[in-house]
């Protein structure tokens, strides 16, 4: 009897054995291993590439073993891989007009993988370049120090398409201040703030022409960056009311000086009628010579005319691109403070048109204000001139 119970015991846990058994899962099978898989950047077989960019070559499921990026010479371009060895970028972009055969080798998990590519890059009809100046037409260097009517000049060697052109200009201020291009044609463009800048701006131009297309086949030559500083606030106040010239820095009276002006009135010579007007406007410094010999052939005025001349003159501050000048002339002393004899330009004494020399910088500003003829014409240096609304009305169109 006991040896049955036994039996039906040993026979009860076997049966539940058999039921744990019947219960356990099948192992799932392993994932199948990924080859691994090459882009390339331009991709395969592309033309007209940007020269701007970098080649680029990425694997998925793998690492970059090796890269050749090589143009039609044989040149390698060179690269580096990122520390994970999954991306190589070129050192350089790829330039205009190179054909370009890229091989790239990855090791995945089923072995090593090749791939090739091909692309070419834009070959432009003619490339553009760029010139930075201020409104002196002397090119920029970085860190120079100009005046709070400062300028900015583009000056492209090639005509352009102005809007874009203007796209690839870029210029910023730290304080930022409101400003603005304007055209004065397809190979000319200048940039000024709606109001003088403060003392102590520092104005960066980054004319990024490099792969650009700037319209009709033409593409930009070079990327530039440059940046200047404002100096003091130098303002000087021409009045033909008084016939004195107010020098203000930062808003504070420094000098005033008596002056003679254009005699007005206008001549006819050769079929161009010659202006002798100081014209009304907004003139900013554009250099300084010591001395300076002043021709009126120059504008169109035959020396051995009645009103003709050829002389040399100390102290002179160019204010337009036409000749008109701030400069000692002791011989009109006694007409300074009273009468306009001068043909156009402003003449000082010699003490006075010393101090002005050494006082002022380019880009400082002198308003002429009651003279009679036109106003100042932007050619003639009359940026400051030109009122903002028809300011914005001489950018390109976004």
């Amino acid at each position: 009897m006991a040896l049955r119970r036994r039996e039906v015991l040993i026979g009860f846990v076997g049966a539940g054995g058999l039921a744990v058994t019947g219960c356990a899962r099948e192992q799932e099978a392993p994932p199948s291993p990924r080859a691994a898989a090459i882009r390339f950047d331009p991709a395969l077989d592309s033309h007209g590439v940007n020269a701007r960019i970098p080649g680029t070559v990425t694997v998925t499921d793998g690492t970059l073993r090796s890269v050749e990026w090589i143009d039609e010479t044989g040149r390698a371009l060179p690269g580096a891989l990122t520390p994970d060895q999954r991306v190589w970028t070129s050192a350089e972009p790829l330039g205009y007009g190179h054909t370009y055969t890229a091989k790239a080798v990855a090791q995945g998990e089923t072995g090593e993988v090749t791939a090739t590519a091909t692309c070419a890059t834009v070959a432009p009809d003619r490339l553009v370049d760029v010139s930075l100046r201020s409104g002196n037409l002397v090119e920029l260097a970085e860190n120079d120090t100009y005046g709070v009517g400062f300028v900015l000049v583009a000056r492209f060697d090639q005509p352009v398409d102005r809007a874009a052109a203007q796209r690839q200009l870029r210029v910023s201020t730290e304080p930022a201040v409101t400003g603005a291009w304007y055209w004065l044609d397809d190979q000319n463009a200048h940039w000024r703030p709606e109001h003088y800048y403060a003392p102590g701006t520092r104005v960066t131009i980054a004319a990024e022409l490099f792969g650009a297309p700037l319209g009709d086949g033409a593409y930009g030559l070079r990327d530039q960056h440059i940046s200047v500083l404002i100096g003091p606030a130098h303002v000087a106040i021409a009045d033909d009311d008084t016939k004195h010239i107010d020098v203000f820095e930062n808003g504070n009276l420094v000098r005033s000086m008596p002056t003679s002006m254009g005699m007005g009135g206008s001549a006819a010579v050769g079929g161009t009628v010659l202006s002798f007007w100081t014209r009304p406007g907004i003139y900013t410094v554009l250099d300084r010579k010591n001395p300076v010999i002043m021709d009126s052939a120059s504008y169109g005025l035959p020396v051995n005319s009645r009103l003709g001349y050829r002389t040399t003159i100390n102290h002179g501050v160019r204010i337009s691109h036409d000749g008109i000048f701030v400069h000692a002339l002791a011989e009109s002393m006694w007409a300074q403070g009273n009468t306009n004899v001068s043909h156009g330009c402003l003449n000082l004494s010699p003490d006075d048109a010393a101090w002005f020399y050494d006082f002022v910088i380019p880009g400082d500003v002198i308003e002429v204000r009651n003279t009679g003829g036109d106003p100042l014409d932007i050619w003639q240096n009359g940026d400051w001139t030109i009122l903002w609304p028809d300011w914005l009305r001489g950018g390109a169109p976004a």
